[in-house]
């Protein structure tokens, strides 16, 4: 047995152990983890030594012919469309964009794993950060952000909305390998939050910016053979073939906004991103009639100015993923179809959702973080205070679930 790296040593990294980072920084240390059959602490030890090796040498580092700032920052602007959208980012992914951006610099440029990996880090791409509203954007991203948050923050203080009518809503897509569900092995890699395709089922989240949550959308491509039990939470709607994006707003609009707005009597905002929610006449009319203004977060913001983003869209995932994976160990040996895993997927949500519900200030606190209202003096938190404001609330959700625990037996090992 070879003796353990000591985490001080400042060294580059091999080629193999530098793919292993990029995974972790494109998924999650987790997901490297499985993939590459390696304990969570040495990927995360190995990040550590790359980090300390690319201080002291920074010199060495730039030589070379690297994508320009401005290139840089389009590849980084697509990385983060692209996790909006809940599109896979990996090594192929990224490299091929990179080289499709890179085409225009005379002789090419030099891409590598060494080089993917610090284009990561400088542009905090990581999925784990914690602190991703404390981060600048790409600066085009960035302007659009602060356009965004002038606009949010003018509408709410001149046509004095109340807190109960400033909503924001968001999805979650669930992806379904029907092939690797009925297999006997692998079958935590079923259900999976990224994807390509038609999801499995969608789950669509909306909070209140006075702490409140409104009742959960559940979207089931498929037809629901046996009654499912409902919880009171989630409303579920099945179609054989599935909704169009507009259809599932106006769902969203019939099933969950108007009954909300009918006992309020005041104007609303309703804050959403621009991907998969392609506003039609029929949605904007829908919104019109009940006076709610759409506020529509531009492509690449939402990890800093979307309140569902800051806090509990993360972790509701990490929260399906956690509960699914000990659930696919338990039937390992037993078979699982569709309405099995749909069943346990509206018991696994409403339970979240409980906690969630049963924490309004993290709820509220959600969208003083992303800015759309301004602190409680009137002006808005410094990027570093917002930072801290979101690593307590994703702590603490987190505690609330349990969902530390992995992490603390991990760092005891």
């Amino acid at each position: 047995t070879k003796e353990p790296e000591p985490a001080s040593k400042k060294e580059q990294l091999s080629v193999k152990k530098l793919r292993v980072v990029l995974f972790a920084l494109c998924c999650n240390t987790e997901q490297a983890a499985e993939h590459f059959r390696n304990p969570q602490r040495r990927i995360k030890r190995w990040l550590r030594r790359f980090q300390a090796f690319q201080e002291e040498n920074l010199a060495l580092l730039s030589e070379g012919k690297y994508l320009s700032l401005e290139a840089e920052e389009k590849l980084a602007e697509w990385v983060l469309t692209q996790r909006e959208q809940q599109l896979p980012v990996n090594e192929e992914t990224l490299f091929q964009k990179a080289t499709k951006i890179g085409r225009s610099l005379e002789g090419g440029f030099k891409i590598s794993y060494e080089w993917a990996v610090r284009f990561m880090l400088r542009h905090n791409l990581s999925t784990h950060t914690r602190r991703a509203v404390a981060h600048p954007l790409p600066k085009d991203v960035e302007d659009n952000a602060n356009c965004f948050i002038e606009f949010v923050q003018r509408q709410i203080h001149t046509q004095d909305l109340p807190l109960s009518m400033i909503a924001a809503i968001d999805e979650i897509s669930l992806f379904l390998d029907v092939e690797v569900l009925s297999s006997d092995d692998r079958k935590e890699n079923a259900l999976q939050t990224v994807g390509t395709g038609e999801p499995w089922c969608d789950v669509v989240l909306t909070i209140l910016a006075d702490g409140s949550v409104l009742p959960t959308l559940v979207i089931y491509r498929g037809r629901v053979r046996q009654p499912a039990n409902v919880p009171e939470s989630i409303i579920l709607e099945a179609k054989e073939n599935g909704y169009s994006d507009d259809e599932v707003m106006e769902l969203w609009s019939s099933r969950v906004w108007q009954k909300h707005t009918e006992c309020q009597n005041s104007k609303g905002m309703l804050v959403l991103d621009c991907h998969r929610t392609h506003l039609s006449e029929e949605v904007l009319s829908l919104l019109s009639a009940s006076s709610t203004l759409p506020a529509v977060v531009p492509a690449g913001c939402s990890s800093k100015i979307q309140p569902l983003d800051v806090c509990i869209k993360r972790t509701v995932k990490n929260f399906l993923h956690k509960k699914w994976k000990e659930q696919a160990k338990e039937m390992a040996d037993s078979t699982c179809d569709s309405d099995i895993l749909l069943q346990l997927v509206l018991c696994w949500l409403a339970e979240v959702l409980e906690v969630i519900s049963d924490s309004p200030e993290l709820v509220q606190q959600s969208f003083l973080v992303a800015s759309v209202l301004p602190g409680p003096d009137g002006t808005a938190n410094s990027p570093t205070r917002n930072g801290d404001m979101q690593e307590e609330l994703i702590a603490s959700l987190e505690e609330q679930l349990k969902l530390n625990d992995e992490q603390q037996e991990e760092a005891a090992a």
